[in-house]
């Protein structure tokens, strides 16, 4: 994909490129899962797109089909994770080290492994809207599935932090034998309410912002370009 661009600049082969990889994911889910995951894991593989619209992100069953449960879709789930097409990010009963031992595992968001399928996946014109910025909420989602991407490539499980709809963290990792509270910010509006109460009535020491901006520090929030994530 990206060498057809480099030798081509039309953004127009590459999305076909991108869709003809998603229906190889397709018949892929239809030639390699077994039995009744079949049809569950093309389910789940769909919803991702709107999955990641809503405001709070996790991984609702109900958005797959209604009335879906985990007993239900937990295996055709797995499938698409051992098949290396989506990554978990697992919500925090409190944003602590071992983050591992505080992990729900049931409670969830679920990211696309590779960002330019999942614009590839949302319909013709979104992807004209996302490189003119004009993609409303749905930018958010594709600037944490980057991060998401860029932490899972450097070797780090993803978590995140959620408390009654109200306070969201969108990435908690571990630096220094800290934990670390990450916000994705994709618009202009960089205020970070939340970060800030993590480090407030949290405890923790740190939490750092990713933004369009450049390099900054406030008291215990760090201001960083998106592209330092690698560096994390």
């Amino acid at each position: 994909m990206v060498q057809d661009f480099v030798d081509n600049h039309n953004f127009g082969n590459t999305l076909k490129i991108q869709r003809a990889i998603i229906e190889d994911y397709k018949d892929d889910i239809a030639k390699y899962a077994t039995g009744n995951d079949k049809a569950k894991a093309r389910s789940c593989f769909l919803s991702i797109t709107r999955q990641l619209s809503k405001d709070h992100k996790k991984f609702q069953y109900s958005t797959v089909e209604p009335g879906g449960t985990s007993r239900k879709f937990d295996g055709a789930l797995m499938w698409l994770y051992d098949a290396s097409i989506i990554n978990f990010c697992y919500n925090l009963y409190v944003p602590e080290l071992p983050l591992e031992g505080h992990s729900k595992e049931n409670d969830f968001k679920v990211y696309m492994r590779d960002t330019g399928l999942l614009v590839a996946m949302l319909e013709d014109g979104s992807q004209a809207n996302i490189i003119k910025g004009n993609l409303g909420i749905y930018k958010g989602a594709i600037y944490e599935n980057i991060i998401a991407d860029i932490f899972t490539k450097s070797g780090k499980k993803l978590y995140y932090f959620e408390k009654s709809n109200r306070l969201e963290i969108d990435f908690i990792i571990r630096q220094d034998d800290e934990p670390v509270g990450i916000e994705v910010k994709s618009g202009d509006n960089t205020k970070a309410k939340s970060l800030t109460s993590l480090v407030n009535f949290w405890g923790l020491n740190k939490g750092i912002k990713l933004t369009k901006g450049n390099i900054s520090i406030s008291d215990k929030i760090e201001t960083l370009p998106l592209y330092m994530a690698m560096f994390l």
